[in-house]
């Protein structure tokens, strides 16, 4: 259940207004939650409410028309993110882990995602030049710099409360066993 409601944080991180925050979701950290926590056979769920809520934004929120060419690589993405979750964290949770997958997850996008843009010339047309591939990802920057905080963030926090918990629980049983 906490894999489905960080799922519905992370769509409401992006369908509500927060303008400024340049890419500031918690969509990388509950896409490696969910991953990490559910098993491979509900993955197609967090894809399909993602893929619903990049086609409202598109067509209610930014009044474009939607072509679903332009989103194939953030949907193939998606799926990424939540099998990096899998692979990195469903076995063994730790620090280095969770650090790796907010590390390795916001990167992975901004790489491809910003190749893809630069290659398809769709919304923004970068020259097909290796300066006109650096301009394409200096711009992304300021967009990368917030996606690496946000899912930092959000993966810390989905993952770091509950062993939190845990140990707070644990001191009092402990002390209790100790006959203290």
């Amino acid at each position: 259940m906490p894999a489905y409601l960080l799922l519905l944080v992370a769509v409401l991180s992006r369908v509500l207004p927060h303008a400024g925050w340049l890419n500031f979701t918690a969509v990388g950290g509950a896409l490696l939650y969910f991953g990490a926590r559910r098993p491979w056979r509900e993955m197609l769920a967090p894809l399909a409410v993602l893929i619903a809520t990049d086609y409202y934004l598109t067509v209610y929120a930014y009044h474009y028309s939607f072509r679903w060419q332009g989103y194939a690589t953030t949907w193939a993405w998606y799926l990424m993110a939540m099998a990096l979750g899998q692979i990195l964290l469903r076995s063994r949770t730790t620090f280095v882990r969770v650090a790796a997958g907010a590390l390795l997850g916001p990167t992975s996008f901004f790489v491809v995602s910003n190749y893809a843009t630069w290659v398809s010339g769709f919304a923004y047309p970068y020259p097909r030049t290796l300066g006109g591939l650096g301009a394409c990802y200096v711009a992304a920057l300021p967009f990368y710099r917030n996606d690496l905080l946000s899912t930092a963030i959000v993966a810390g926090v989905a993952f770091g409360v509950p062993v939190l918990v845990r140990r707070r629980n644990a001191a009092p049983a402990q002390a209790a066993l100790a006959g203290k």
